[in-house]
């Protein structure tokens, strides 16, 4: 079948969800599979196939609960699997043990889920009552004279004993329990990615309320996952249309940046002129951690209708550099701390009728109501464009600029960049017209540059002293020239 990729990836993605996936049950495909799609002309047109059918595209999976909801565990089970997973140590039961707990967490809904998190937290938290203990025995201790490397005396000897016991006690009972249950599931085939979507729920549950325990097993769980996801143990890979329907269907589904519409798009994105890297773990075989897209360009675009061409490529020999568009996370870089900086006299002056449609007391309430309109009435006014972009281009630089954390760019995104050694080259207007880019940016774009003989340079610098490294016409926006 010439099209059989294009129908597998059709019937195992779906395609621009809006509903947080972290949040609902991983339900397998039941009944039809029913994707609606466009085709290069923009036409709609519908997918369906039979269950046998989506069943052997999509895959055998254990991580999948039962299309029934009637099929859902009770939570009481499956906090027993829990425990039961925790504090186990027969090893001819604990691979059962921990298939249980795996297949019953997914069966639980999210409200179940958020419970038996929280449970996990709180009640396999560290054990603090010991920790008090051992550290009043610690600092009952008596230190002994003189230098611990040179040679010492036998009474010396001994009490330098107390404090390495008391010492390996504590590194004990400063580990809480869920540290058992993450290490076990992270040596089982799976276990890396039960753990990363378990992450996620978590993630989302801390969105909505601050729970202390909680955000305390996070970042315990954050820091195994760095340990286990090291750069050392990551694969490089160059992903083509020659790949596997279910690595493609990654790619269309984990896609944030820049949505893909259709398979053309995708094909697109794999062709000619294009490429996509992916950074793959040896325990999550077939899904990238993260994939970067590449456009090869005679000149560095400044909008992404350059890069998102409906027209053929250029010949990759006259291409002179290479662009990065898209890295797969989302960055959230609507910004409003400096609005208040804007005259409300000053948008009076040139565009006095949008005030009538959009009053407020300052600058800031007039342009936070036009930016944030459903409509964006704003980029349809030339006088608009011309009267937004002087002030919109300065605080953007800005922002990029000196806005910072801990000595660090705020900006998510700028600090990705710079630690790696690029240098913010230039800010565009209007470079993305898109509903997404006008909601989340004004339509505002950067290019972050690598010159490859002052990489180190650049990355060195950001990292000991905080230094951004940019363009003068970067800096001049801030200057206010």
């Amino acid at each position: 079948m010439k099209n059989k990729k294009g129908l597998a990836i059709l019937m195992r993605t779906r395609m621009k969800t809006s509903t947080d996936p972290s949040r609902l049950p991983l339900l397998p495909l039941t009944g039809k599979v029913n994707q609606m799609l466009t085709d290069a002309k923009g036409n709609a047109f519908d997918t369906s196939v039979p269950q046998a059918a989506a069943e052997e595209a999509q895959g055998p999976t254990k991580l999948n609960p039962p299309a029934d909801s009637t099929s859902y565990r009770d939570f009481d089970a499956v906090r027993e699997s829990m425990h039961s997973a925790i504090s186990l140590n027969k090893a001819e039961v604990l691979d059962v043990v921990l298939d249980d707990f795996s297949e019953g967490y997914f069966s639980l809904s999210f409200e179940n889920r958020r419970k038996l998190l929280i449970t996990l937290a709180q009640v396999y938290d560290l054990n603090r009552a010991q920790v008090r203990d051992l550290i009043k025995q610690y600092l009952g201790l008596e230190l002994p004279g003189g230098n611990a490397s040179e040679s010492s005396t036998v009474d010396e000897e001994a009490m330098l004993s107390c404090f390495y016991r008391v010492e390996r006690n504590l590194r004990q009972v400063l580990k809480p329990a869920y540290e058992v249950l993450f290490e076990r599931l992270n040596n089982r085939p799976g276990g890396l990615k039960f753990l990363s979507i378990f992450r996620a729920d978590v993630l989302s549950i801390l969105a909505e309320e601050n729970i202390a325990s909680l955000r305390a097993l996070d970042s315990y769980l954050k820091e195994k996952l760095n340990t286990w996801l090291s750069p050392a143990a990551l694969e490089l890979h160059q992903i083509t249309w020659d790949d596997p329907a279910s690595l493609l269907e990654k790619i269309v589904a984990y896609e944030a940046v820049h949505p893909i519409s259709n398979l053309l798009d995708l094909k697109r994105r794999l062709g000619v002129g294009r490429r996509c890297f992916g950074y793959l773990h040896p325990a999550i075989r077939g899904e990238p951690l993260i994939f970067i897209e590449v456009a090869l360009l005679r000149n560095v675009a400044q909008t992404i209708q350059e890069v998102l061409w409906d027209t053929p490529p250029i010949p990759e020999s006259e291409a002179t550099c290479a662009l990065f568009y898209s890295i797969s996370s989302t960055q959230e870089s609507t910004w409003e701390s400096f609005l208040s900086n804007v005259s409300l006299n000053w948008l009076k002056e040139r565009c006095p009728i949008y005030l009538e449609s959009f009053p407020g007391k300052s600058g800031m309430d007039v342009m936070l109501k036009l930016l944030t309109s459903t409509k964006f009435e704003w980029i349809s006014s030339p006088e608009l464009l011309s009267a937004l972009k002087p002030p919109l281009m300065r605080l953007c630089a800005r922002y990029l600029l000196e806005e910072k954390k801990r000595g660090k760019a705020l900006d998510s995104v700028a600090n990705f960049h710079l630690q790696n050694g690029a240098m913010i080259e230039r800010i565009n207007w209007m470079a993305d017209r898109s509903e997404k880019g006008l909601r989340q940016s004004g339509g505002i774009m950067v290019n972050y540059i690598y010159r490859v003989e002052r990489i180190d340079e650049c990355a060195h610098s950001y990292f000991s002293t905080g230094h951004i490294h940019a363009s003068n016409d970067i800096r001049r926006y801030t200057l206010g020239v």
